[in-house]
């Protein structure tokens, strides 16, 4: 993402542990040329062709889904319209990073499905359809898009 959100979002990363990482941002293709996307309005239906030309990373044939759970996928990314965003969430999980001990209050203020960014939301989507893409033992919604980047690349 280019901007001052774009810029932003690689902090929030790099306070996160994530370095300054080249994917700032992560959606879910729901078909027909459509996306779903946290956004900082909120999370919306757009078009794919508004990254034409930037570099993305495809989890096709990453995980094995049935049918069914890419039905799942979709069916919750489309019931995730118009969630808010939540930039606070990337300061939550540095705080995890960290240590910091307020970890209960930390992990409650992530799991609140009432606001995410967009790496959660793609996470969410995954776990609403019960597949788990992260095998770490990490607490729902603590990702990143340079988590998930990480993720596609290995």
């Amino acid at each position: 993402m280019s901007g001052r959100i774009g810029r932003l979002i690689r902090i929030g990363q790099w306070l996160n542990g994530d370095g300054f990482a080249d994917f700032e941002h992560a959606f879910v293709y729901v078909g027909d040329g459509e996306l779903v996307e946290a956004e900082p309005g909120g999370a919306r239906l757009g078009p794919l062709t508004a990254y034409q030309g930037q570099p993305i990373r495809w989890s096709t044939g990453r995980f094995p889904l049935t049918e069914e759970q890419r039905h799942a996928i979709v069916a919750a990314a489309h019931g995730f319209l118009g969630v808010p965003y939540s930039a606070a969430d990337y300061f939550a999980l540095a705080a995890h990073r960290f240590h910091l001990p307020i970890g209960l209050l930390i992990k409650a203020y992530v799991a609140d499905s009432r606001h995410m960014i967009c790496s959660q939301l793609v996470d969410q989507c995954y776990q609403d359809a019960g597949v788990h893409i992260f095998r770490d033992g990490r607490w729902p919604g603590y990702v990143t898009p340079a988590d998930l980047a990480t993720l596609l690349r290995s």
